[in-house]
């Protein structure tokens, strides 16, 4: 057995649906081409991949605030796909109940897209996060990280890291904001997706330069805090990503069976909640 045949979720990926979820007009970008990859597309690839569950982020690009398409595309599941949305800064405590209730477990603050100032004074929000048992997921490349760590740690929200904290690879493990991130894992707090390595990687696939970073955070979060997820359908993507050698990284990375099935299926089901 293999990464690619083995049953597994998929913790970091999006639908975009233009053609019936039409993008707002005041996004920042709007995915073209081979980004689009709808709700059909998704369940297809599903299929073909044996991901038998998957957790949906709601793109700051197209969409924006805008959860429709990922609210249907959850509703449509039967319970398969739970979600990751994006909400304004100032969202009641109500509108993310309701949110909850429609199988989203957590809101996301991305600051390689906003910056960074754009989410200060949100602990109103946070706290509300905190209430409803919901994660805060974070990205942040560099040092951006460490700054939205220190906007959280005086929280008790669950923290959900994207992308391996996006390290930049011209710096050593020793860099602040994945020295803060290593920090955060072994606190026990916070979960990681080991995911986006195409994003910071300095080379080509397999993107060897990244994988002292992934085996960093193994080391600092355990396995039973670390995700999978492929980034489908990789909007800006710096080379052509395909789902299957992607998954062949986590048999390179994670050799152990068990290893891998405490990534791909156990630590998920657990901390989303996933049907058995």
């Amino acid at each position: 057995m293999t990464a690619l045949s083995e049953p597994k979720i998929d913790c970091h990926c999006h639908v975009l649906d233009p053609g019936h979820y039409p993008y707002r007009a005041d996004v920042k970008y709007r995915p073209s081409g081979q980004e689009i990859g709808t709700a059909v597309q998704f369940r297809a690839l599903c299929d073909a991949y044996r991901v038998d569950h998957a957790l949906l982020v709601g793109p700051n690009s197209g969409y924006g605030e805008d959860n429709r398409c990922l609210l249907d595309v959850i509703a449509q599941s039967g319970g398969r796909f739970k979600g990751i949305a994006v909400v304004p800064n100032d969202t009641s405590e109500d509108y993310l109940a309701d949110l909850k209730r429609q199988g989203v477990v957590g809101i996301a603050f991305n600051a390689t897209y906003h910056g960074l100032d754009y989410y200060l004074n949100t602990e109103p929000l946070i706290r509300s996060v905190a209430r409803l048992d919901l994660f805060l997921q974070l990205q942040g490349e560099g040092d951006q990280l460490a700054s939205l760590i220190r906007l959280v740690g005086n929280t008790d929200v669950k923290i959900l890291v994207d992308h391996c904290g996006r390290p930049d690879l011209e710096l050593d493990l020793s860099q602040p904001g994945f020295a803060a991130l290593c920090a955060l894992g072994r606190s026990g707090r916070a979960v990681v997706k080991l995911s986006g390595l195409a994003k910071y990687s300095r080379t080509a696939f397999p993107y060897e330069d990244a994988w002292p970073y992934v085996r960093a955070l193994v080391e600092s979060f355990g396995l039973d805090r670390c995700l999978w997820g492929s980034d489908w359908p990789f909007l800006r993507a710096p080379e052509r990503l395909d789902y299957g050698p992607l998954l062949s990284i986590v048999d390179l990375l994670f050799p152990n069976p068990q290893d891998r099935k405490k990534l791909l299926w156990e630590t998920p089901t657990r901390l989303f909640g996933f049907d058995r």
